[in-house]
């Protein structure tokens, strides 16, 4: 395929034409012999242009403006001529005279475009996205149509304006007229994200906004209990059976690493023997569709025997009688503050909880932890499990022992090449 292509600025002259009237301005663009033409929009009088440069003659003031225009008009077909043989795109002269008129610019309308995703993503529910994740997403664009509406004052936006200053300027939206932390910020501004590459892979635009963009935001440290904590919750007998109900769904996360809505829609069924013998939970996790395969330690086995034959869970055929994610969350607030626990008692707790305080501190792999967890990625278990001090202890106490083991064992050597050297 040839990418050359020839432009060529002209007067066009009309019907009717009197000597000493202006005449229109035209633009040709030639690719393989093939030509296209349009009126830039100027005129002039034909005796200030110069039919061999293609532009007005003289030092008025006018006639330098004129210029700047063409020029202008050439640079921005050269850029997009550019821009299409990098794409490997089929390069016309009518492809490249509709970009300039502007009959191939796009008319998608970043809200329009946004409500489409999420309506797509709604219709996928439970098959490769979940509700909460639909939510955030419904979260966004709420958060986009108050943005547009504070800034720049109108209800949509084409998506072509949407540049970096767009993206810096949103985000301090989110930071400073929204008040969220700053990886709240970062969440939304990723949605923002993925709604732009979609439309760059359409060709709807032609450069990435987010090309120079950077976010530093980082993700805090994880809350869990630890051992005493939860030593504390899982031994207080509580005088409310709703208190005692939460608290052992709540453990029961803690020995699992269930999320809240695995729990909740955990069947009977779906707790079988493995190869070994043992009592496994077989799911696939609710919000990525990740196979989840943990084996049941004691704690929980005992807290399932207990709840086997609870009216909820006979009615519902689940595992677990559990309530609704707000009242649980309520209830451990309660819960937390009659065992003294300082640190804010959410349900997604236990999830941390199992993760560093059950598993990695007991010397379990993360590989294992991350596969039971049900993630894609170790970096996302990584994010979950931070060792903590007592472990760190641990381990450097027994490389202690093996230093001083080994410093034993050079001493002694020392000593035996003394003994044979007053021998000889």
């Amino acid at each position: 395929m040839s990418y050359n292509f020839h432009l060529l600025f002209y007067l066009k002259r009309p019907k009717n034409f009197i000597k000493g009237e202006m005449m229109p301005i035209y633009l040709r663009i030639t690719v393989k012999g093939k030509h296209s033409e349009y009126s830039v929009g100027r005129e002039i009088i034909p005796s200030f242009w110069s039919e061999l440069k293609g532009k007005g003659t003289g030092l008025r003031e006018e006639i330098r403006e004129l210029n700047d225009y063409l020029d202008t008009l050439a640079s921005k077909v050269r850029r997009f001529h550019t821009t299409l043989v990098e794409k490997e795109d089929e390069v016309t002269a009518v492809v490249l005279r509709d970009h300039l008129t502007g009959k191939n610019t796009s008319n998608h309308s970043l809200l329009r475009v946004y409500q489409k995703h999420n309506d797509n993503m709604e219709k996928l529910i439970g098959k490769g996205y979940s509700y909460s994740t639909f939510q955030t997403y419904q979260s966004s664009i709420r958060h986009v149509k108050q943005f547009l509406q504070l800034k720049y004052e109108v209800q949509d936006i084409n998506i072509k304006k949407v540049d970096f200053k767009f993206i810096t300027d949103y985000e301090l939206f989110l930071r400073i007229d929204r008040g969220n932390n700053a990886m709240s910020a970062r969440k939304y501004i990723v949605h923002l994200k993925k709604i732009m590459l979609y439309c760059l892979g359409a060709g709807w635009i032609v450069g990435n906004p987010f090309l120079n963009y950077r976010n530093t935001a980082k993700a805090k440290a994880r809350t869990f209990l630890n051992m005493e904590e939860l030593d504390r919750i899982k031994n207080r007998e509580f005088p409310l059976e709703r208190l005692n109900i939460v608290r052992d769904i709540f453990i029961f996360s803690c020995y699992t690493g269930l999320s809240y809505i695995d729990v909740k829609q955990l069947r009977p069924d779906q707790i079988t023997r493995g190869d070994d013998g043992n009592l496994w939970i077989f799911i696939k996790r609710q919000k990525t569709e990740t196979p989840c395969h943990i084996p049941l330690l004691d704690e929980a086995k005992v807290i399932l025997d207990r709840y086997k034959n609870h009216r909820i869970c006979r009615w519902r055929k689940v595992a677990l009688p559990v309530l609704t994610n707000q009242r649980m969350n309520g209830y451990l607030k309660e819960i937390a503050d009659l065992c003294t626990i300082t640190k804010v008692l959410t349900y997604h707790l236990a999830r941390h909880t199992f993760a560093t305080t059950i598993t990695l501190s007991n010397g379990v792999p993360i590989e294992t932890v991350s596969q039971m967890l049900g993630h894609n990625s170790l970096k996302t278990t990584q994010h979950y499990a931070k060792v903590i001090d007592t472990k760190v202890s641990t381990e450097m106490s027994a490389l202690q022992e093996k230093l001083l083991e080994r410093n034993k064992e050079e001493e002694g050597d020392n000593g035996d090449m003394k003994v044979m050297k007053l021998f000889r």
